[in-house]
């Protein structure tokens, strides 16, 4: 796990940083746990732009995750730690004792050979999914899950981790890397460890065309378009926004425009 720098021989190459792959051990991805993803660019079923600065981007599939990690009690062998196109964090191959294979998040330590498990009778260590309530105070994990039985949905992505923090009743208060301190059921299950990849923040893409492979698009500021394309538009030369800032349609931007949600209240100390 590490950055590479490339020779100069473009423009573009100068400065541009990728990712070495040496953590990688197997190159073509278990044919099993593959399924096709189909593109959207953006828009919804009338063929309307829904979100926008989506499009393009190269083709890839799609590698199904066992984010809820319910093989309780059957231990599972690592295989291979592989690449993912559809998120920055590394993949692990997991061959189960029953013959059943899957695909984990792969943290920091967790190699070919080693035995991962998941149950609340499973030991404290890297790779082991647990019930947050049998997990010691201080430890670092990922992949919690918000709703029992659902699946994880926080802390994901590549060199994150959050820290157990305090057990009351039958709630735990986890810290998030947000800095954010929320109570989540103690029935809930989590992985012990901090996922790996920990340098793709520091990888400079280089080049606009790098983005495209990912399927984004350039995204234009409205005060350099026209005034009938944007609220902040038009003008002669540079000229500032003039009054609130706002969205494309007319919305205020840069503020708080939703609710709050049926599950602030389980927030014990906000990120900001």
């Amino acid at each position: 796990m590490g950055i590479r720098k490339l020779n100069p021989t473009t423009p573009a190459q100068r400065g541009m940083t990728t990712s070495d792959f040496s953590e990688l051990t197997k190159s073509k991805p278990e044919k099993s746990l593959l399924k096709i993803l189909n593109k959207t660019s953006g828009r919804n079923n009338q063929g309307v732009i829904t979100c926008r600065h989506k499009g393009g981007g190269s083709k890839r599939q799609y590698r199904i995750i066992d984010f809820k990690r319910n093989k309780f009690g059957v231990p599972g062998t690592v295989k291979s730690v592989e690449y993912d196109p559809n998120r920055n964090v590394r993949i692990s191959l997991i061959s189960y004792a029953d013959g059943e294979k899957r695909y984990i998040l792969s943290p920091n330590d967790l190699k070919v050979g080693d035995l991962v498990q998941s149950g609340t009778d499973s030991e404290i260590k890297v790779g082991n999914a647990l019930p947050l309530n049998n997990i010691p105070l201080g430890s670092l994990v990922h992949n919690i899950e918000l709703v029992p039985g659902k699946g994880g949905q926080m802390v994901r992505s590549a060199g994150l981790s959050a820290q157990v923090m305090a057990k009351e009743g039958d709630y735990v208060t986890i810290k998030l890397p947000s800095s954010e301190m929320r109570m989540v059921h103690k029935l809930c299950y989590a992985t012990i460890g901090v996922l790996g990849n920990s340098d793709d923040k520091n990888i400079n893409i280089g080049k606009a065309g790098r983005n495209r492979w990912k399927g984004i698009k350039p995204t234009v500021r409205g005060v350099t378009m026209n005034a009938v394309d944007h609220p902040h538009g038009g003008g002669e030369g540079r000229s500032p926004i003039g009054g609130k800032p706002q969205t494309p349609w007319g919305k205020p931007a840069f503020c708080k425009t939703r609710h709050s949600k049926q599950s602030d209240k389980y927030i014990v100390r906000k990120r900001k």
